[in-house]
Order: structure tokens, then sequence, then C-alpha cells
């Protein structure tokens, strides 16, 4: 074990934003026992407080499913994957036709761009920067890094299975929602297991040194790619099915068991 690469939201990180003290210790000791660690994320850049508030991470975050890889400490971008205007108006025709109730959003470089409806009764985050706007063609200057639909019925898993045949040839679809039905499309060929590939190449680093944690769909290519892929008990389906390894659930410290239990298995080798 030279690297641990974890998602965030339902991995480590609650619904009420905290990070466990026993998943705290045990990063923090996995990191003084000298293994990296990279977090890797659906979310944002500007979403990633609490892995430095409460992991005090300044290293490297893999963002946006892949599209962003984003240095925390100097908080500056240093690569990014951008979907161009043609494809997301193409996708976006696919996807109204298919699923008439459907409303967009973009994530580029500098923030959110919503159409109305898009949150229906739902509050927009407090810290989420959006901009309400009709998305228009020089959105793309700023660099678009992912294409939300959401519609305000069904699940996410239906809407999917629905759109993402379609799309198979233009762009990379996913979800991470476990409560809603939220479609998460990026640029085509890339995925969490695609930038976490090449930054640990960059770093000597193979795929068999490689423990992973995850809980949703965005997380299966990353769960299959690295050497030891734990999937949370409490994740989902698919996610579960993509992994060898399971982990105990969230509610149960999960990852903190595993990397403990690592740790001291290091220690008696």
């Amino acid at each position: 074990m030279r690297l641990i690469a974890s998602d965030i939201d339902g991995t480590i990180l609650g619904h009420d934003g905290l990070i466990s003290p026993r998943t705290v210790d045990a990063f923090a000791a996995a990191a003084e026992a000298g293994i990296e660690i990279v977090f890797v994320t659906g979310r944002p850049p500007r979403w990633l407080d609490p892995i430095r508030q409460q992991l005090g991470h300044t290293g490297t975050v893999i963002c946006s499913n892949g599209a962003v890889t984003y240095d925390l400490g100097a908080e500056k971008i240093l690569e990014s994957h951008v979907v161009p205007w043609e494809t997301v108006e193409q996708v976006r025709a696919i996807v109204s036709e298919l699923a008439p109730q459907s409303y967009f959003a973009l994530e580029s470089l500098s923030g959110l761009h919503i159409e109305d409806g898009f949150y229906g009764s739902r509050a927009p985050r407090s810290d989420s920067e959006v901009a309400p706007a009709v998305l228009l063609p020089e959105m793309a200057d700023a660099g678009i890094v992912k294409l939300l639909a959401v519609r305000h019925t069904g699940s996410a898993d239906d809407y999917l299975d629905l759109v993402a045949p379609h799309l198979a040839s233009l762009i990379a679809v996913t979800h991470s929602a476990p409560d809603l039905a939220l479609l998460e499309m990026g640029a085509l060929g890339v995925n969490k297991a695609v930038t976490l590939a090449q930054y640990a190449a960059a770093r000597g680093i193979d795929a068999a040194d490689v423990v992973a944690f995850g809980d949703m769909p965005n997380d299966i290519e990353m769960l299959a790619w690295a050497g030891s892929g734990y999937a949370l008990a409490s994740g989902h389906p698919q996610a579960l099915a993509a992994a060898a390894l399971c982990a105990p659930r969230f509610e149960d410290d999960g990852v903190a068991q595993v990397i403990e239990a690592r740790l001291a298995a290091l220690r008696v080798g």
C-alpha cells in the first residue's frame, strides 16, 4: 500500500458535513507511515473545505469525476478536461428528447451556471456560487468540465439507463446522488480511474499498490482499477459489484477500519 485514493461524500463525509474522528485519525496515521493520500471526488474545487479543514489535507484532489486535478494547498488547477460546446448542445438535445422534463446546468472552471427549474423545490447550496442563467455558447470560454442534467421524478438509475446508451459516443455519463435523479456528464473517456492512474504513474506507483474507497456509480472505474478497491457496504449495488473488496458501512467508519487493519498488517510485515 503506497497510495490511498478515497472518494469523499458517503465514503468518509456524512450528510452533516462531518468526518468522524476515527477516520481523521486513520488518515493521519497513514500519512505518518509515509503513504500518499489523494482524494478523488465528483465535487468541484470550491467544495473541498471539509477535506482541508477536518483532515488538514493540502495536497492533490482529483475533482469533477476526474475532469480537474487541483492543488488544494496552492488553490490552483493543475490540469483539466473540458467538454466542447458542440457536445453540450448535442447532449442536451438528446436528453431533452428522451426525458422532456430535464433541466440542465454547467459546471465550469469559474463556477456553476444553471437553467431556471434546475433546483425545483430544493434550495441551492449557500456556498455554491450559483450564477442562474440561460446556458449560452460563450460559457464554454470558462472551460466546461461537467454537464449536469436533472429531472424531479424517478431515480438516477432509471434516468441513466434511459439516456446513457444514446450518449456513449459523445460524453461520459455517471451519477453519484443517492436520492436525486441527477446525471453527471464529462469529457468522453475521462473518469476517476483515468486521472488517478495518470496521477499514480507520475509518482511511479502501480495500480497494485493503490487502495481505493468509494460508494457510488461514479466510483466504479476507480474501484475496478485499483489493486485493492473497496466499496463501502452501505454503497450503491453497482459500486459493490465493481469492487473486489468490501469495506464496512460508512456508519461504522468503514474506511477507517480498513486503513487501521492494513497499517497494522504493514507493521507486522
